[in-house]
């Protein structure tokens, strides 16, 4: 790919800078705001990955395995958020006897 490319995809990542910059000042409601800044992160990482990682001409098994990649990922995190929800909805954790597990006594008193 020439320069002249190069500097086109430098020149719309600038670009979409500016536009995710400028998504942060409007007065939208949180999840809008975050919902376009990561669809606009998701394109400049196309950008990316496309031009200059060179996978623009690659063959299709590199996409296969790059998706996998990426499911993989999804499934994790949600593993991840899975899990954490237990302890955020209140779930009392038991020790290996069945009971709640004992505060430490406090110290200094007789």
């Amino acid at each position: 790919m020439p320069v002249r490319g190069y500097l086109s995809v430098f020149a719309a990542l600038l670009v979409l800078t500016v536009i995710t910059v400028a998504v942060a000042s409007l007065d939208l409601t949180e999840s809008a705001t975050v919902a376009v800044a990561v669809t606009i992160a998701t394109v400049k990482a196309t950008l990316v990955a496309m031009f200059f990682m060179h996978l623009k001409g690659e063959r299709p098994m590199v996409f296969w395995s790059l998706g996998l990649t990426g499911i993989l990922f999804a499934a994790l995190f949600a593993f991840v958020l899975w899990t954490e929800g237990d302890r955020l909805a209140g779930t009392r954790f038991l020790d290996a006897f069945g009971s709640a597990p004992k505060t430490a006594p406090s110290e200094g008193g007789h």
